[in-house]
């Protein structure tokens, strides 16, 4: 006697594997969604700008040309620091205990510091600002006088305790840390804000939108497509009406009507888009549940007195993932696209959140100056994130699909039962 070795479904996904990883398209693409998911996870670790919502403003810096650089004056807020972990850092960024403040140049006099503020237009009045050393330094009580004496100087701490030091250990510690050359890579837009870090940090609201709604389409379109499928009937005619009615809206505008009954914000998009993507995954899993649930296994599951919950979920379902995976990508595209233009319109995310389509939106304008890249950055971030998953769906498209092949793929080996 002999009998298939039961790896029958491991092998089909190791072949699957293998023929989407000889796809050079399907391969790029999981490639930059792979790298824009790393990008997501690390968040403010490897943006340029820490702070909250990457909202470091810098006026005086507004349009600022890719690769531009400027000096920055580091002054110690007179307040306590706030300080977190690696992780509350990772999700939520830092805020800085110092005022980033542009400068052409700055010197020393006595104990105190002349910043002349930053300026590149001809012919315009420049601010001059000056600070004590220890204020550029610590964390001082601003009611309490700083007092010098020779080459020592007096101060006292935010928190009551009296301090000195020397005129010229204050002036190396600026020197040190708190003058920095800050270059922005690709620039900053109307706000003066570093636009990579608002670009990298956009990549995380667009992914989590896509990965949520996609996430809720999925629960709704599966419960519905597979109770319509497999109960038929009234259950069957009642999930076909909702699926024609739903279907026969425009997206975008019931994704617009949903944002206004929820309201504005962060959480309703992911509520509102997948709300509106179901209607796809539950047509194609009825579809795929009308033909398996005439399978011999199955009439076979409901001779041996099982219940509907595990025949449904245990020997239906399973074999009916590989469209929806298909589908799963093409609809992470289409939330990605939809989020995108809710944020353009204004009824998306709302600022100061770095979304793809509100930063095109702040800078279309832009468009006909010599500075289109503010508003062509973002949308070629939002044609390239489209891009990625949709190759990918088509590579999983051609991988899934067990019609293509070949009779040596789909050899399983027989091995002697020993019983």
């Amino acid at each position: 006697m002999f009998r298939r070795k039961n790896h029958v479904s491991a092998s089909l996904g190791r072949i699957a594997w293998k023929k989407l990883l000889h796809d050079p398209l399907a391969v790029s693409g999981l490639g930059v969604i792979t790298l824009a998911v790393m990008v997501a996870l690390l968040g403010y670790l490897i943006t340029p700008d820490q702070s909250p919502n990457c909202n470091r403003q810098y006026l005086e810096l507004s349009a600022r040309p890719p690769g531009f650089s400027v000096t920055i004056l580091k002054v110690r807020k007179n307040e306590p620091e706030k300080g977190g972990s690696k992780w509350h850092t990772m999700l939520h960024g830092k805020i800085s205990p110092y005022d980033h403040i542009p400068v052409n140049r700055f010197r020393f006099e006595n104990s105190r510091v002349m910043a002349e503020e930053f300026s590149d237009m001809p012919g315009e009045t420049l601010f001059l600002r000056e600070f004590s050393l220890p204020d550029v330094v610590y964390a001082i009580d601003p009611l309490k006088p700083v007092s010098t004496e020779g080459d020592r100087v007096s101060f006292t701490l935010l928190d009551g305790t009296h301090a000195t030091a020397s005129l010229s250990s204050l002036q190396e510690q600026i020197l040190e840390n708190l003058v920095v050359q800050q270059k922005f890579l690709l620039g900053t837009d109307r706000f003066g804000r570093d636009l990579l870090s608002r670009l990298m940090l956009g990549t995380r609201i667009s992914l989590s939108v896509g990965f949520i709604s996609v996430f809720i389409s999925l629960v709704i379109g599966i419960g519905i497509g597979a109770a319509g499928g497999y109960f038929r009937g009234w259950t069957d005619s009642f999930v076909l009406w909702l699926i024609n009615v739903v279907w026969s809206v425009p997206t975008l505008l019931m994704v617009i009507a949903i944002t206004l009954v929820l309201g504005k914000g962060f959480w309703q998009i992911f509520v509102a888009v997948g709300l509106t993507m179901w209607v796809e995954v539950a047509r194609v899993v009825r579809g795929q549940v009308l033909g398996i649930r005439e399978k011999e296994y199955v009439e076979a599951a409901r001779a041996m007195g099982f219940p509907h919950f595990r025949i449904l979920f245990r020997h239906i379902l399973p074999n009916a993932f590989s469209p929806v995976i298909i589908i799963s990508a093409a609809n992470f595209a289409s939330a990605i696209l939809i989020e995108a233009g809710l944020s353009f319109l204004g009824i998306g995310v709302q600022p100061p959140l770095p979304s793809w389509g509100t930063m095109i939106k702040d800078h279309y304008g832009y468009i006909i100056m010599d500075q289109a890249y503010l508003a062509i950055l973002p949308g070629l971030a939002i044609m390239l994130m489209v891009l990625s998953f949709t190759l990918l769906g088509n590579g999983l498209r051609d991988a899934l699909d067990t019609r293509t092949l070949s009779g040596s793929e789909l050899k399983v080996p027989l091995v002697q039962d020993q019983s």
